[in-house]
């Protein structure tokens, strides 16, 4: 079985693959104040509840874009299973023109591209990934990854507006009835959701302008399904496609 970690800055998602399936995952905040032995107690209680056995494990691997968790968690899988993860860089096999990828591009936009250029090898693809930054990671026919682009994502754009502001209230994001909101919580949502949806539209536009040729969209993250139907450029939802990257470059290595 594999086991497979994406460490976020918001979130640490972790999941086991048997080969044919993703059998269980959890999700735990992304903590830097935490020791590498917190972190073993918590992963060894996740586990242990989860009616796997640490000798079912026989391989890991491990994305990161948080380096002060990198190592820890890193350690622990060492700690548990008795096996050393796969680091998620450039320099490893990905089915990417690896020579292409920028030096400065995430771990998890190389899984986004990875699995994204091995399902739809015939086309550009734009991975759009809702997530604490907002990114779209572009891959071309020929695999090369011709960069990136970068905002705040739905939820930090919220924050922000709710830390810095003294009577607009915290939301939970919806797509609201009307772009026009007649309280507070329904104009966050209109000026979130449809503001965004219109930021990823012309992203996607201004993408195809410079590569000239149409690209298929892939949305994933935690918001993707949830601002989807607001994006008629979306082609496909896919809630698992960071992990499912992580599980492709396992199996290349």
């Amino acid at each position: 079985m594999l086991f497979a970690v994406d460490i976020g800055n918001t979130n640490i998602v972790i999941a086991v693959h048997d080969g044919k399936n993703w059998v269980q995952s959890f999700r735990i905040y992304s903590d830097q104040r935490k020791t590498s032995d917190e972190y073993f107690v918590v992963l060894e209680s996740l586990f242990s509840h989860s009616q796997l056995h640490t000798k079912d494990i026989d391989r890991a691997i491990i994305s990161s874009v948080v380096p002060n968790l990198t190592r820890a968690i890193q350690k622990n899988v060492v700690r548990m299973f008795g096996i050393q993860p796969l680091m998620v860089d450039r320099f490893v096999k990905t089915g990417l023109k690896n020579e292409t990828i920028p030096p400065e591009l995430g771990a998890d936009l190389i899984c986004n591209l990875s699995q994204a250029h091995y399902l739809h090898p015939d086309s550009a693809v734009v991975v759009i990934d809702f997530g604490t930054a907002l990114t779209f990671s572009i891959v071309d026919v020929d695999g090369s990854v011709p960069g990136a682009s970068i905002a705040p994502g739905l939820v930090t754009a919220v924050n922000a507006l709710f830390g810095n502001t003294a009577q607009l209230p915290q939301v939970e994001l919806k797509i609201p009835s009307s772009v026009i909101g007649r309280n507070s919580q329904d104009s966050i949502r209109s000026g979130i959701m449809f503001g965004y949806a219109g930021m990823v539209t012309s992203i996607i536009s201004q993408t195809e302008l410079e590569l000239g040729r149409e690209v298929y969209v892939i949305s994933t993250g935690g918001l993707s399904s949830t601002i989807a139907p607001l994006i008629s450029r979306v082609n496909q939802v896919s809630p698992m496609h960071t992990l499912d990257g992580l599980k492709l470059i396992s199996d290349l290595n």
